[in-house]
């Protein structure tokens, strides 16, 4: 279905993800906003790994909407607010994609709108 692409040429990935992936002509591509780790009931976890829970939970409800889950996810960008978050959100994702892995950005920010978020995910699926 996928081509995913991690050229010999180039330095593998730091982690588990590719460095990109062809997506066939004709398959149709959902984009997801970025989603945060807040519950239905506006509760925020303290915990990262709890947030990016949420944030995965959140992006399989909005791809639900679309017949898709989260095995068509193709790209991942997340943002966290610390170095120290790194580990346990790349511990959630490892854990809920296989490999091949979908290709993946990651990046420390300044902060979010409200100062209690730590995590955003958005992504983008195809199928």
């Amino acid at each position: 279905m996928f081509k995913f692409l991690t050229p010999k040429s180039i330095r593998p990935p730091f982690g588990r993800y590719s460095h990109g992936v062809e997506v066939p002509a004709g398959k149709r591509l959902v984009i997801c906003s970025g989603q945060i780790g807040i519950g239905p009931d506006d509760s925020v976890p303290d915990d990262v790994r709890a947030q990016a829970e949420l944030c995965f939970d959140n992006v399989a409800a909005v791809l639900g909407e679309a017949g898709m889950t989260l095995a068509n996810v193709v790209r991942i960008n997340t943002f966290v607010s610390d170095r120290a978050y790194l580990k346990p959100y790349m511990e959630v994702r490892d854990r809920l994609f296989s490999e091949p892995a979908p290709a993946s950005t990651l990046l420390i920010v300044a902060g979010f709108a409200r100062p209690e978020f730590k995590i955003e995910i958005e992504v983008i699926a195809a199928g």
